[in-house]
């Protein structure tokens, strides 16, 4: 649940972001805060995966606006930037970053969380999409960011998997985290979600 009155964990102002010569949203305005899920939301195109990369700090340039981030974040990105000459345990390993480092038996146990048990050591090239997509989210159980921006998570997994997912965001919630999710289908669950919409901001 939502802290009332929590200081923000990102507050973004007044973005507009401009392609092609072609608006693809303005004057967006609205804060994260502990407790919250939130659901960007937007038409294909619309500039959700522009968006959630500006939050995140990964555009620094070409848009209008700006953000301030009060905590450290875990970006997922829509490809799952799994390498494919890496197994799935040095691909984690590799990747992590932050103020906590995990050990092996913790990638280890967070790989089994998300049905790579016996995958561990198998070139990362040999695997399917499903199973990029599952090595990728296992970083969220190996991280202690706060604030997590997921641009389509739900892709490439089974109906077990997006299960999963959403229980593991409604615990990370529940305990005062906050996510942002872009996502083609409405996020279920017992957890309040609240709508991010690229025409309207956020609605409380």
């Amino acid at each position: 649940m939502a802290e009332t009155g929590a200081d923000p964990y990102l507050n973004a102002q007044d973005l507009a972001l401009e392609r092609g010569g072609r608006e693809l949203f303005s004057q967006l305005t609205f804060a994260i805060r502990p407790g919250q899920l939130v659901q960007l939301e937007g038409a294909n195109g619309a500039g959700k995966t522009s968006l959630i990369r500006i939050l995140a700090g990964l555009s620094r340039y070409g848009f209008e606006g700006q953000v301030e981030r009060h905590c450290p974040l875990l970006f997922l990105g829509h490809s799952s930037a799994v390498k494919g000459l890496l197994t799935p345990r040095e691909n984690l390993a590799w990747h992590l970053s932050g103020s906590s480092v995990a050990d092996s038996e913790a990638i280890d146990a967070a790989l089994q969380r998300v049905g790579l048990y016996g995958f561990e050591d198998v070139l990362s090239h040999t695997l399917s999409a499903g199973q990029h997509r599952r090595v990728n989210l296992a970083r969220l159980y190996l991280t202690d960011a706060p604030l997590w921006l997921l641009d389509e998570p739900f892709t490439a997994i089974d109906r077990q998997g997006v299960e999963e997912l959403e229980l593991l965001l409604e615990t990370h919630v529940a305990a005062g985290g906050a996510a942002l999710v872009t996502s083609h289908q409405p996020l279920s669950g017992r957890m309040p979600v609240l709508r991010l919409s690229l025409e309207q901001g956020l609605l409380l």
